[in-house]
């Protein structure tokens, strides 16, 4: 195996994760219901972290969407692999993301869902990568955890062909 090195530490993501619940928790203040839609599977982790950490009555969904495959570059093609299980309608809504990189899968998948109607949508991600944002993608972050450089990151729900998602940190191989 190559070489590891920690860039964000367990601790440092746990403590930002509270942080953005907290944020969210004043956002959505008096909110009956909020819907946190995870978007599997790297975002288990995180959409699990965060939510014991928003005050208000939270809702999971899940959705898995694929443009890498076995991959570390996006195909460019959008794959709806799993949709909701319930409607979205009328409801607030934030999706939750591990990486946002070229912004291609969000920017479809936020449209598709912007078009069933929530009552509002945002978009929460652990990591940003904005140097690696394509032109095209329109999408606006609401709440993010770590801006990062253009690295291939694994770990904290984020893998390598489905390996070292178990990590409880975000490492970089060397």
């Amino acid at each position: 195996m190559s070489k590891m090195n920690v860039m964000i530490k367990e601790d440092e993501i746990k403590a930002r994760l509270a942080e953005i619940g907290a944020e969210i928790s004043k956002d959505y203040k008096g909110c009956e219901e909020l819907v946190l839609i995870c978007v599997l599977k790297g975002s288990v982790y995180i959409t699990c972290e965060l939510s014991r950490h928003i005050d208000v009555p939270v809702v999971l969904d899940f959705m898995s969407v694929s443009s890498y495959g076995n991959e570390t570059e996006s195909s460019g093609r959008v794959r709806i692999l799993k949709d909701l299980d319930d409607s979205i309608d009328g409801k607030d809504v934030i999706i939750i993301e591990d990486i946002i990189d070229s912004g291609r899968t969000l920017s479809y998948l936020y449209e598709m869902l912007k078009s069933r109607n929530p009552k509002s949508l945002k978009i929460c991600t652990l990591l940003d990568k904005p140097d690696r944002r394509i032109p095209e993608s329109t999408i606006t972050v609401d709440y993010t955890g770590f801006v990062i450089p253009d690295k291939f990151v694994v770990g904290y729900g984020l893998d390598d062909c489905q390996k070292l998602r178990n990590l409880p940190y975000i490492g970089v191989i060397e």
